[in-house]
């Protein structure tokens, strides 16, 4: 598998991955209202997974992480559960 994976020509092209922690639905007046401190709560919790999509086709989901080291503070993800992709993108 992985070598059909490196030889298709495709196998190169960037991507942009989108990463969903959660989701809001705050009135249209709510959000009006809104200024730089206001706090938009989320469907989900700390702790719940996200998803990742590809468009708005889930691929994974996973666990919000922080690294270390030379990219301390920096988020990340650690993939918890895969969709398979056999239909392709």
């Amino acid at each position: 598998m992985t070598e059909a994976i490196d030889a298709n020509p495709f196998s190169s092209v960037p991507i942009e991955i989108t990463v969903a922690v959660g989701r809001a639905r705050p009135t249209v007046r709510a959000l009006m209202r809104m200024g730089p401190d206001a706090v938009l709560a989320l469907d989900r919790r700390v702790d719940d997974p996200v998803e990742l999509y590809v468009g708005d086709r889930l691929i994974a989901r996973g666990e919000l992480q922080e690294l270390s080291g030379d990219q301390a503070g920096q988020l990340a993800v650690r993939l918890t559960e895969l969709v398979n992709l056999s239909g392709g993108l």
